[in-house]
């Protein structure tokens, strides 16, 4: 894989909150890997999640079926 998902330490950020709630359903191993990292980049797992989900977002290639 060429690209990384690169986390660093937090930084103090005091942007304003424009987040929604959202319920999600992981694997435990999964979460157990966000948790992981969270403890080693003082982070909290939902941030590195939703930086997780926008790295997806920004590389994501979209192949639309035959005829759409």
């Amino acid at each position: 894989m060429a690209d990384k998902f690169v986390v660093r330490q937090k930084k103090p950020d005091k942007k304003e909150d424009k987040s929604e709630v959202m319920a999600l359903r992981i694997d435990r191993e999964l979460q157990e890997e966000f948790d992981a990292l969270a403890a080693k980049s003082d982070r909290y797992r939902n941030e590195l999640m939703c930086m997780a989900l926008r790295y997806a977002l920004d590389h994501l290639e979209f192949i639309p079926e035959a005829g759409e």
